[in-house]
């Protein structure tokens, strides 16, 4: 296999998050004999924009030029799908890993995508209103030739919400000269958005508890549940936990997270969060800090906030049966193989938190068909796609005996394979 990297490291795509995606693929495609042509084509993207743009600051005269990325991995599979994230710390790198990331998850759960990622290196919790828009509305207009409903579709991400999908849509389709609803998902509804896409990766992720729990000898009534991060994922993953009858004991979020053996009333913490912006001062609770969080007494552990959470250093201290994986890359390699070590059943994230590319799929298909989907519809389908996805990876974990991670990129990665096998190579 010729390999791209051979000179000089990973150059302008270095970053841990890289080195470990690729690391996931390597081991992966050393297992499944995937073929060496194939291989050396994954471990890059197919596509890297980075632009550099202005924008205007709250004084009008002030003008701030930052970094943007958008990475294409595949594009074998159809458009290619995939958020956008503003964070300061982001990186050609980092998007390209999780570009990568989406290639696997789409592809495992049958999606007609290819992966792909954005990012702004920007701190959005320092920016006004104003200034966000302009930001999206420059990106966009800078992105112009990159995204569209029949080539790559963003969604929303950290730092991101249904407000700036919107900004999206309107300007690309101010540049088109028509209204363009299927440019992005996780929009409003009102332009087209999906009723159920807010909630999708959280109540997605629950929806394979049951098989789980089954699996290893639990029932999910009165089964007690952790829950690290309480934003988008969390707070959805832990309130449908709760209305299926489990035990939500803890939860967190960056002020630290919030204790009650008798299990938390999920509903009432929202409300606090939604008045308060964090947990910290929720009364009639015990506090723990969220690396005591993991070390909890517990059945199921949802780790749901960010990357790199589950190390070396704190796996072997996890009382957790089951791991339902929320956030993208929450666990380290090395975690992992302690995990597996022990027995610990873990949900992957590729498929854990599928749920929200899958809605927004749905979305995606109704805004170009123009016809939309009550929330029953979209919830049941949903149901569908995560339960077979979840059936079929369990298989081949059985079957060929791989840990459910690799059983999970095993499935991914023959698609992909497969059809850019047959598609072939140009000219």
């Amino acid at each position: 296999m010729a390999d791209p990297f051979a000179e000089g490291g990973l150059g302008e795509l270095e970053s841990p998050l890289y080195r470990e995606a690729l690391a996931q693929l390597d081991r992966v495609a050393a297992l499944m004999g995937l073929d060496d042509n194939i291989h050396a084509r994954l471990r890059v993207p197919q596509r890297s924009t980075i632009v550099t743009f202005p924008f205007r600051r709250e004084g009008y005269f002030e003008v701030e030029t930052v970094f943007a990325y958008r990475v294409q991995h595949v594009l074998a599979m159809g458009p290619t799908k995939g958020g956008i994230r503003y964070a300061p710390d982001v990186n050609l790198g980092e998007v390209a890993a999780l570009a990568m990331l989406m290639t696997w998850k789409t592809s495992l759960v049958g999606l007609p995508f290819g992966g792909a990622k954005g990012g702004v290196r920007v701190d959005p919790t320092v920016l006004t209103r104003p200034e966000i828009q302009r930001l999206t509305r420059r990106y966009t207009a800078e992105m112009i030739n990159v995204i569209g409903p029949d080539t790559d579709i963003p969604a929303p991400d950290m730092g991101t919400n249904e407000q700036v999908m919107a900004w999206i849509m309107d300007t690309y389709s101010q540049h088109v000269g028509h209204t363009e609803p299927g440019v992005v998902t996780g929009k409003p509804p009102e332009l087209g958005g999906s009723v159920a896409r807010r909630e999708a990766t959280g109540r997605g992720l629950v929806s394979l508890l049951p098989a789980a729990a089954t699996h290893v000898g639990l029932t999910m009534e009165d089964a007690r549940i952790v829950v690290h991060g309480f934003g988008n994922v969390g707070q959805y993953a832990a309130l449908a936990a709760h209305e299926m009858g489990a035990r939500v004991v803890a939860v967190s979020d960056v002020s630290g997270g919030v204790y009650n053996d008798a299990g938390l009333d999920i509903p009432k913490l929202q409300e606090w969060v939604a008045e308060n912006g964090t947990l910290a001062g929720l009364p009639e609770v015990d506090t723990v800090t969220n690396d005591e969080l993991f070390t909890l007494d517990c059945d199921i552990l949802i780790p749901a906030a960010v990357g790199g959470v589950i190390t070396v250093d704190n796996a072997d201290d996890i009382k957790a049966r089951i791991i339902a994986e929320g956030a993208n890359g929450p666990t380290t390699l090395q975690a992992d193989k302690i995990l597996n070590e022990r027995n610990i059943f873990t949900i992957p994230d590729i498929l854990a938190n599928a749920g929200g590319v899958t809605v927004s799929y749905f979305e995606w298909v109704q805004d170009l068909q123009n016809y939309f989907w009550s929330e029953g519809e979209i919830v049941a389908r949903l149901r569908e796609i995560m339960g077979r996805a979840f059936e079929e990876v369990l298989n081949i974990s059985i079957s060929e005996g791989y840990d459910m991670r690799t059983a999970a990129l095993v499935k991914g990665i023959r698609r992909v394979a497969k059809a850019k096998l047959v598609r072939g190579v140009y000219p």
